[in-house]
């Protein structure tokens, strides 16, 4: 295989990795990804490619943001797709956020329970009723549904 053959377009890319061209477009504007281009301009990428969208699919799921991922993969040399080792080292990262943001969803999920059952009738004793905003003053979003850490009740 010559060397320009090794490299795919971004069709090839597309097909190969299952997202849209526009999103290969965004994410190589956002820094996420890197092409070179031919005497005609043309985006060509290298395989490695493919396992860096893989770890930006992955890291997107676990609700990591655009952000957070180039941040990480700027840690990681250009020439090589990241590794196991590079992803162990990475998610240890993110573990606080991730372990943050399930306590956060699991208490959702308890008060919710209680309010589906209710159907609003027990706003006196609802966990996430906020009469005349009077929550505002502990900031922005939903502040009890913060993790406990961070102020959140």
């Amino acid at each position: 295989m010559s060397k320009s053959a090794a490299k795919l377009t971004i069709g090839e890319l597309a097909e190969r990795s299952g997202i849209a061209t526009t999103a290969l477009r965004f994410y190589e504007d956002r820094g996420l990804i890197r092409s070179t281009r031919t005497s005609g301009n043309q985006r060509r990428y290298e395989r490695s490619v493919l396992r860096r969208l893989a770890f930006i699919r992955a890291a997107q799921r676990v609700g990591l943001s655009l952000e957070d991922i180039a941040e990480a993969l700027r840690t990681l040399p250009d020439d090589h797709a990241p590794s196991r080792a590079d992803w162990a080292k990475l998610s240890e990262r993110w573990r606080d956020e991730l372990d943050a943001r399930i306590d956060g969803l699991q208490r959702l999920r308890d008060r919710l329970t209680g309010c589906i059952g209710c159907g609003c009738l027990s706003l006196n004793t609802c966990s996430l009723h906020n009469p005349d905003d009077w929550m505002a003053a502990s900031g922005p979003a939903a502040p009890r549904l913060r993790p406990k850490a961070e102020g959140g009740l």
